[in-house]
């Protein structure tokens, strides 16, 4: 039985495909249009899904949509209609976007693939999560808790899974949203909602969290894990340009431009929203614990990407074992939405735990071979071994090597096939990468990709490398104080690196070349981060890794075996 899973019309758009309830393939759309965040209907993402599994649209015996449109609408209708005449403008907005398009997404997926729409499925957005990051655990039974900014009317989810079933108890209501207060200060913090959000964690540990008490003016916690927001302070329920008030500015002063300064003042509020965040998450995180008694959780929505605060959840909770899928924002979707459909709707036994995250596009040696030839590019191929130890070189030189292998990941991580390599050792690369590679904030950190059976040795953090997150680069844990000068271009001011565990099984010449660099130079750990430049998704064919290789400051860039170099 083959299931579509589709994503699409808030932004993240993606698509899914299960073979008899095991992922064949799974891609976001800004991949294949090369527009970040891409909310379009995913043609091409279906389009590559679907060539993965050998199979036509028409051959589909379900498709799942991630959400229920109608829902969604009514809470956009009902909310504009409370806030009028000040939500004029986004009443305006919603009915041309959804009137049009939006709403007739069974009418949609019929035209577009031909799937008739008897064999169209619809869940609901958090169960969507949910589905996403359970049926891709290995966990039979956990707790579940779902953040984000906004589904239908759930902002926010608590509940229990086992087997094939999932009960959601428990849900935040919009305006009420832990993920919608995060982005108030990342648009106030001079960035773009929806794409920041992850600057504002990097910008965090460069300040202190002294507006903390000022941020829980905002919010108000309740033992049994719910918040409430004091919607004076905001106005992203009724206007679509700014989502803070002027009560707001009075506690935290003007905005920052979009490429202004990042002052003490802005750093320290970056801070104390990540810390406020991490206390409203652990709160909700033990409440499930305590309800569940369960030391198994499985976390989803795009709060999810808090690597943060996932840690602390391990830590500071009572639970034991944490499961986050590499694509935990509304991407994830599609797979949760295809997962959901195959078990809970169609009572179909589970077969699949998500051990990776390479579920994109790949090009094969005779691809990579045609481009280079045909663009008269001068290149070396190299057998495994030699090409691993060239590149060990490179990187112990001090050079900059663009990394290009298999098929490209799922989520917003590069995980060792898309990604950008350099030596963790030389505390120059942070602003070698930062400046003269990808274009963007000098404070912005990298991941440290550490062979799993040598994190202890590196990271102050028991039993991590066992964390399925960890994989995923989905946990932020404290690098151990004697190996913070050995490593010193990966690990954070605060002392802490965004670890990245490298197991050998489905990830074989990223873990080969981190363990021959380990021989050569005693640390078994890479700088890894992701192959693009600012403003850009990461790379998906040989061309687009050439282009960015070509413009850039990258010294080499190894496309499957083989091997260019820029002339020095």
């Amino acid at each position: 039985m083959h299931v579509l899973g589709i994503s699409c019309f808030f932004h993240d758009a993606a698509a899914a495909l299960l073979k008899d309830g095991v992922l064949v393939a799974a891609a976001e759309e800004e991949r294949f249009t090369r527009k970040k965040h891409d909310f379009e209907f995913p043609i091409h993402a279906i389009e590559h899904v679907l060539a993965a599994g050998g199979i036509a649209a028409g051959a589909l015996d379900y498709v799942a949509f991630f959400e229920k449109p109608f829902v969604k609408f009514e809470r956009i209708l009902m909310t504009s209609l409370q806030m009028f005449p000040r939500a004029t403008r986004v009443f305006r907005e919603a009915m041309i976007t959804w009137l049009l398009d939006k709403l007739w997404v069974s009418a949609l997926i019929t035209e577009r693939l031909g799937v008739p729409r008897d064999r169209i499925l619809f869940s609901e957005h958090h169960l969507s999560h949910a589905a996403s990051s359970f049926f891709c655990s290995p966990f039979d039974e956990a707790a579940i808790l779902t953040v984000d900014g906004v589904g239908e009317w759930a902002t926010a989810t608590m509940g229990r899974a086992r087997g094939t079933g999932i009960t959601l108890a428990r849900e935040i209501r919009f305006p009420h949203s832990i993920g919608l207060l995060y982005s108030t200060f990342t648009a106030f913090l001079g960035f773009e909602v929806n794409e920041g959000e992850y600057k504002v964690m990097g910008m965090a540990p460069y300040g202190v969290p002294r507006y903390a008490d000022d941020v829980r003016k905002l919010v108000r916690m309740a033992p049994d894990g719910s918040f409430r927001l004091d919607m004076d302070y905001f106005t992203f329920h009724h206007s679509t340009r700014l989502p803070y008030s002027r009560k707001f500015l009075a506690l935290f002063g003007e905005p920052r431009a979009p490429e202004g300064a990042v002052t003490p003042h802005y750093a320290d509020v970056a801070a104390s929203i990540q810390a406020v965040t991490e206390e409203l998450v652990l709160n909700m995180a033990r409440a499930v614990q305590r309800e569940t008694g369960l030391t198994r959780l499985c976390l989803a929505g795009g709060v999810a990407l808090n690597s943060v605060a996932n840690w602390k959840i391990l830590r500071q909770t009572g639970f034991e074992e944490l499961y986050v899928q590499p694509a935990a924002g509304d991407s994830g979707g599609a797979v949760g939405a295809a997962l959901y459909a195959y078990h809970s709707l169609l009572g179909h036994p589970r077969r699949f735990v998500m051990e990776h995250a390479f579920w994109g596009a790949g090009y094969g040696e005779a691809a990579i071979g045609a481009f280079l030839d045909g663009e008269n590019i001068p290149y070396e191929r190299l057998p495994e071994p030699a090409l691993l130890d060239r590149v060990v070189e490179l990187l112990a030189a001090g050079q900059v090597v663009g990394w290009f292998q298999g098929r490209f990941e799922w989520g917003p991580r590069a995980l060792g096939h898309r990604s950008i390599l350099a030596d963790p050792r030389r505390a120059e690369m942070k602003d070698v990468v930062n400046t003269k590679i990808k274009f963007r904030e000098p404070y912005r950190p990298f991941a440290p990709s550490v062979l799993a059976e040598r994190v202890p040795d590196f990271f102050d953090a028991p039993g991590v490398e066992r964390q399925y997150p960890a994989r995923f680069m989905l946990l932020v844990t404290d690098v151990r104080p004697d190996k913070r000068a050995v490593i010193p271009a990966v690990t954070h001011v605060d002392g802490t690196g965004r670890l990245q565990s490298v197991v050998r099984e489905g990830n074989t010449r990223y873990y080969d070349l981190i363990a021959r660099f380990g021989q050569a130079t005693g640390v078994p750990v890479v700088l890894n981060t992701s192959f693009n430049v600012r403003g850009e998704p990461i790379v998906n064919t040989p061309g687009e890794a050439y282009r960015t290789f070509a413009q850039t400051g990258l010294d080499a860039l190894v496309l499957g075996d083989h091997l260019v170099r820029k002339a020095h």
